[in-house]
C-alpha cells in the first residue's frame, strides 16, 4: 500500500481521539531536580539513572547516579515495578534499621538488559537471558552459626541481605526504587515472565506469608477442619487469609478495624470478618469470635498487625490447646503485655514466630499465587495505588495514611 495513503489513514484515525489534559504531579519530599541520564555509549542503557534515596528519617531525594559496569556475576534490570513494604514506611518515618542513607524498594520485579557472563541459570534452575522478566530474594553469609548448623532455616542468617535494604555505597543502584538495580553477586533471584506485573510485585510478600504458612503447619493444628484467625487485614494479612484459604481451610475469621479491608477479606475467603469498633472492648470481641466458631474460639490465630495491643490481645481468641503465629511485628514497635499463666500455660498454647522467608519458598510463594488466582481469590486487586518514581512522596504519605491496601511505584 501506498505510503502516503497509510499516513493519510493514520492521521484520520487519531483525529477522532480527545486529547487529554495533563495532570501535574503532586510535589516529592525534599526533590532534587536532576537532568535527564545521558545515553549510554552502546545505545542500549544510560550512562546513569535516577533512584529515590532515603536521605534521613521523612527525607526522601530523587537523585542522579552513573550505572557503573557489571561484572561477570552480576545483573543489571531495568526495574518496572515494586511495592511499598510496611518496613519501608516504617524507615521513612524513623529508620529504626539506622540504615540511612539508601535505596529503598525490596517488593520489586524488572527487566534483565545486562547479564554477567558466568550468570546463566537462575535459583531454580531455569535458564537466563537479557530480556527476562525477574525478581530476586535475600542472600545469606555462609558463615554464621545459622548457616552453619540449622542449613533449613537460613532465613536466622545472622547477615542476612536483601536488595533495598543495603546502605548506600559505590553502587548506589541497591533497591528498587530507582529506573535500574544491579543484582549483585552473591544475590538469588528466579526468571517468571510468565506473571503479571502486578504479581511479580506481590512475589516478595507472598513470600512472607507461605514462610508464616509453613511455621504454623509445624504444630500440627491446621488441617481441613479449623477455624482460624487472621488479625489485621492489610496486604500481609490478606495475603495471609488467602494463603489459609488456598491451602484447603474453609472456616476463616477476618479482625479488623476498617470495613473496605473486611470487604476484600471475604471476597479472599474470610468466612466471617469481624470489626472490632463494633463491639465493647476485649470481652465483646473476643464474644464475637467465640460466636463464630461454636464458642470455643479459634483453633490458630495469625497475628498480622505491627500493633502491641493487638499483640496482647489474640492470646484471648484462641481456644485451649490451639496456635498462633507471630507475623506482624518485622520492626521493634514496642512489648506488649500477656498473662503466662491464664495466655499460654492454663490453654497449653503452641506459639510460633515467623521471619522473612527462605529462597527455596521464593517458588511456593509463585505456585501460592496462582493456586489464588485458580480458585478465584483476587490477589492482584490488592495493589490498589499507583505511583511514578517522581511521586514518591506522595506514595509513602498514602501508605503511612493507610489508604486503599497495597501502593507501589510503577515505571
Amino acid at each position: 500500500m501506498d505510503r502516503n495513503i497509510v499516513s493519510r489513514i493514520v492521521r484520520d484515525a487519531l483525529a477522532g481521539y480527545p486529547v487529554l489534559p495533563e495532570v501535574p504531579p503532586a510535589p516529592v519530599i525534599s526533590p532534587v531536580v536532576a537532568a535527564p541520564p545521558p545515553a549510554h555509549p552502546s545505545g542500549g542503557t544510560p550512562a546513569a539513572c535516577r533512584a529515590a534515596v532515603l536521605a534521613g528519617p521523612g527525607k526522601i531525594e530523587i537523585r542522579t547516579f552513573p550505572i557503573r559496569e557489571i561484572s561477570d556475576d552480576e545483573i543489571l534490570i531495568r526495574v518496572e515495578g515494586c511495592g511499598i513494604c510496611g518496613t519501608d514506611v516504617h524507615e521513612f518515618r524513623g529508620d529504626p534499621m539506622k540504615l540511612a542513607p539508601l535505596v529503598l524498594g525490596h517488593e520489586g520485579t524488572g527487566e534483565i538488559v545486562r547479564l554477567g557472563k558466568n550468570v546463566t541459570r537462575d535459583n531454580g534452575g531455569k535458564p537466563v537471558r537479557v530480556g527476562d522478566k525477574i525478581v530476586t530474594s535475600v542472600s545469606t553469609c555462609g558463615k554464621c552459626d545459622a548457616c552453619l548448623y540449622t542449613p533449613d532455616r537460613l532465613n536466622l542468617c545472622e547477615n542476612l541481605r536483601v536488595h533495598g535494604l543495603i546502605p548506600d555505597d559505590d553502587t548506589h543502584l541497591n533497591g528498587y526504587f530507582a529506573e535500574f538495580m544491579i543484582v549483585r553477586a552473591d544475590s538469588t533471584f528466579f526468571v517468571v515472565n510468565d506473571l503479571s506485573l502486578d504479581l511479580r510485585m506481590l512475589i516478595e510478600p507472598a513470600a512472607v506469608v507461605v514462610h508464616a504458612l509453613e511455621r504454623a503447619k509445624r504444630t500440627g493444628l491446621l488441617n481441613f477442619r479449623s477455624r482460624v484467625l487472621v488479625q489485621g487485614c492489610g496486604p500481609i494479612g490478606l495475603l495471609m487469609l488467602a494463603a489459609v484459604r488456598a491451602s484447603g481451610v474453609q472456616h476463616i475469621i477476618a479482625l479488623d478495624g476498617d470495613e473496605s479491608r473486611l470487604d476484600m477479606a471475604r471476597r479472599m475467603g474470610a468466612e466471617t470478618a469481624i470489626n472490632y469498633k463494633h463491639h465493647d472492648g476485649l470481652q465483646g470481641v473476643t464474644g464475637a469470635v467465640r460466636a463464630a466458631t461454636r464458642g470455643r474460639g479459634a483453633h490458630f490465630a495469625f497475628q498480622c498487625t505491627g500493633v502491641p495491643a493487638a499483640a496482647s490481645n489474640i492470646w484471648k481468641y484462641v481456644q485451649r490447646g490451639g496456635g498462633i503465629c507471630e507475623v506482624g511485628f518485622f520492626v521493634d514497635n514496642g512489648p506488649c503485655t500477656i498473662n503466662p499463666h491464664q495466655d499460654i500455660c492454663a490453654k497449653e498454647i503452641s506459639v510460633v514466630g515467623s521471619w522473612v522467608y527462605t529462597v527455596d519458598e521464593y517458588p511456593v510463594a509463585y505456585n501460592f499465587l496462582r493456586r489464588a488466582q485458580g480458585i478465584g481469590l483476587p490477589v492482584e486487586s490488592l495493589i490498589t495505588h499507583r505511583f511514578p518514581l517522581d511521586r514518591i512522596g506522595e506514595a509513602m504519605e498514602v501508605n503511612v495514611r493507610q489508604e486503599g491496601l497495597k501502593v507501589a511505584l510503577v515505571f
